[in-house]
């Protein structure tokens, strides 16, 4: 379908559509014109969300929040605004104002208005006591119910102030906007004052009661964390009192330092031993057998004092040992050194010359090396006991080192959850001491009416009924599967199209007088379409001579193409015989009552005659019957050979295609088929077939020829 079909269709219906707008028009000017005026109020609450002036002790937390956040914060408070509880609390006060004041906002309604003063009283009563508990009414109980049907006689229920009521955040701004319009300017500013004021309360009272709530269960919660956390301490404060443990990490650093300071030591004398040992070996190779029996006689009155000097030192060594190195003991071990030296030293000037020999220096430094000797071994005892002492208390912390870990653990995680419980509550306080306060930023006041919106609704609604207008002429377009255009019927059958003729104004025109001088100027149009077609016709056909007109129905026009091309050719002053061959409808037979007859000619009695009108026409007398049962095929065309050799064009007149086994036979002989289609008809499912079979015809098939179509004058011929 093409655009210009609907425009078509819209300029046919186009008085129709201006009587359905202005109409409308009409009726919307006497429906708006006592329209009241609408009175808009709007006040504004500040949230302190996006405010960073109401955050200096928490500015790193709410300022700085991600949008998404604080847009879920702004739709909690829109929707908050917007319960259904504040809502029945706005309704309540407003019928409590209208039922007692002496202006109402609006009058009581008709169904209502005859109430008595008790009955207004008890009203009053149960809206007051409703208001009090927060508690809506109950549409089961049926006082309540006919309470509530009050409240929507005078449009004071829920679902009526919805419908007047705007709640939404400004832009990107800290401001939530609460709007409402209505006739009365006082009534528009209460509603959203008493909304205002209803939401600020609900909100403070469950905010200060959640956040009351959470303050306590914290406090409780880090009570029982602080006590929990004083429990392990004391169990590893008295584990280490039984223990007589101070600081086992100090305590074992130091034993481990202790042992390893000991073995240093020990190495070093058992260095010292070897070395010493080494010494008083080279020494004693270099006295002969004689010389030492004579040093031993000679000193063996001395050695007692030695000895006991020697057992000093050595006494006074372990307690050195013991003491971890102390240096106390050092000048103690200085002095007994040196007593022994001045002793061994005596003992070498005054006894221990040898007359033979002067060895007096080798022998007091050997006894020199011995004492040496005999006390690192002494020190190397001391340190071995000493070591086996640490190493002792060293095994002896392992197992208070577990166990003491295990309480550390303990009261390590016990520390984190108070401070964590801590955290929270310090937080938790300080928002509740700093919470943000939502306030009412001015109250609303009755303001001047809107601008009237009379002549936009009235606008509106010629607009409105326009847009239908179209709109239901676009569905019945669009539902509509007509063939209105040439185009339309080659997409359907994707067949080409040889052209269209026009509608011929008047009753059906008698075929007789047609080309009459009186049909000259209605006819114009006519001829000039059936020119093209001809001339598209004389391109198919190619030399051939005989065109078979049929179409897919009765009644489509194919009768009067047909006589009309005969016409159209004899006027270029060729031969044509035009060859009625519906038998079932043999309207040409009918109008013209020809001379010669089909079932004549072909049984080979007749001869037809050149007529002097340049046109020939071969009739039938109807019935039941079929070219190949007037008489056989090969006859049938040796009589078309001749026919052929006489006339210049012959038109055969078909039946339509749902008689098809007629039609058949008539297109053994022709050499090209041509169609004609009704146009604004449909094109049934039963027709597919017929338009299969003319597919199958191929080059056969010359195309299309549109009937009745509308075609602007002097439009040239349709192409394929």
């Amino acid at each position: 379908m093409e655009s210009s079909s609907y425009f078509s269709l819209l300029s046919k219906y186009k008085f129709i559509i201006i009587i359905v707008v202005l109409a409308t028009v009409i009726a919307s000017f006497f429906l708006v014109k006592n329209l009241p005026n609408e009175y808009v109020s709007n006040t504004q609450i500040a949230t302190g969300i996006v405010d960073a002036s109401r955050h200096l002790l928490d500015k790193d937390n709410t300022p700085n929040a991600q949008q998404d956040e604080i847009n879920r914060e702004f739709s909690n408070l829109t929707e908050i605004i917007q319960l259904k509880k504040l809502i029945d609390n706005v309704s309540y006060q407003l019928i409590i104002h209208d039922l007692s004041s002496p202006t109402p906002y609006r009058k009581l309604n008709h169904q209502f208005k005859d109430l008595s003063r008790p009955a207004i009283a008890h009203a009053l009563v149960v809206y007051k006591y409703k208001l009090q508990n927060g508690q809506p009414l109950s549409l089961y109980n049926k006082d309540e119910n006919g309470l509530n049907e009050l409240l929507i006689s005078m449009k004071y229920d829920e679902r009526s102030l919805r419908k007047n009521l705007t709640v939404e955040r400004q832009g990107e701004s800290d401001f939530i906007t609460l709007t409402f319009g209505s006739e009365n300017p006082e009534l528009s500013a209460f509603v959203v004052n008493t909304l205002c004021k209803e939401f600020l309360n609900y909100y403070t009272v469950n905010v200060k009661q959640n956040e009351s709530n959470a303050i306590s269960f914290l406090s409780n919660l880090l009570t029982e964390k602080k006590n929990a956390l004083d429990r392990k301490k004391d169990s590893l404060q008295q584990y280490k009192i039984r223990n007589g443990i101070l600081n086992l990490d100090d305590q074992a650093k130091s034993i481990f330092a202790e042992i390893l300071a000991y073995k240093d030591k020990k190495i070093e004398a058992q260095r010292t031993i070897a070395s010493y040992d080494g010494a008083v070996k080279a020494i004693d190779a270099r006295f002969d057998p004689k010389d030492r029996r004579y040093i031993e006689a000679t000193i063996s009155q001395y050695n007692q004092s030695i000895t006991n000097t020697e057992d000093q030192l050595r006494t006074l060594n372990e307690q050195y040992v013991h003491s971890g190195f102390n240096p106390t003991y050092k000048p103690a071990l200085d002095s007994l050194q040196k007593q022994l030296t001045t002793q061994i030293n005596n003992t070498s000037d005054k006894y221990i010359s040898n007359p033979l020999v002067a060895k007096d220096d080798l022998v007091k430094q050997k006894m020199t090396l011995e004492v040496s000797r005999d006390l690192a071994k002494y020190s190397v005892e001391a340190i071995d006991s000493e070591l086996r002492d640490l190493n002792a208390k060293f095994d002896r912390l392992v197992p208070f080192d577990a166990t003491v870990k295990t309480f550390e653990s303990d009261i390590t995680i016990a520390s984190q959850e108070y401070l964590d419980v801590l955290n929270k509550y310090n937080s938790i306080n300080l928002q509740s001491n700093f919470s943000i306060k939502l306030m009412q930023v001015e109250p609303a006041t009755p303001d001047v009416a809107e601008p009237s919106k009379k002549l936009l609704l009235i606008a509106l609604s010629g607009l409105v009924s326009l847009v239908i207008c179209l709109l239901a002429l676009f569905v019945l377009y669009y539902l509509d599967d007509n063939v209105k255009e040439p185009t339309d019927l080659v997409n359907r059958t994707q067949l080409p199209l040889l052209g269209s003729v026009n509608t011929i104004s008047g009753t059906v025109p008698d075929l007789r007088k047609l080309w009459d001088v009186e049909n000259r100027q209605k006819m114009q149009q006519f001829k000039e379409l059936l020119r093209s077609i001809r001339f598209e016709i004389d391109q198919e056909l190619k030399g051939g001579k005989i065109l078979a007109i049929t179409s897919l129905g009765e009644g489509e026009g194919k009768t009067l193409l047909a006589a009309s091309l005969a016409y159209s050719y004899a006027a270029i002053n060729k031969k044509v015989l035009l060859i009625d061959g519906n038998f079932n409808n043999p309207s040409i037979s009918n109008s013209i009552q020809p001379k010669l007859y089909v079932e004549d000619y072909f049984r080979g009695s007749s001869y037809i005659e050149q007529d002097s009108n340049a046109i020939s026409v071969l009739g039938n007398r109807g019935g039941d019957v079929t070219p190949l049962e007037i008489n056989d095929e090969q006859h049938i065309q040796t009589e078309f050979n001749d026919l052929k050799s006489r006339y210049d064009i012959i038109l055969i007149d078909l039946p339509p295609l749902d008689s098809l086994n007629k039609s058949k036979e008539w297109l053994l002989f022709a050499n090209k088929t041509i169609a004609v289609f009704e146009a604004n008809k449909s094109i049934d499912k039963s027709q597919v077939q017929y338009i299969d079979y003319l597919k199958n015809l191929n080059s056969k098939f010359a195309g299309w020829v549109l009937n009745k179509a509308v075609v602007n004058n002097h439009s040239k011929k349709a192409k394929h």
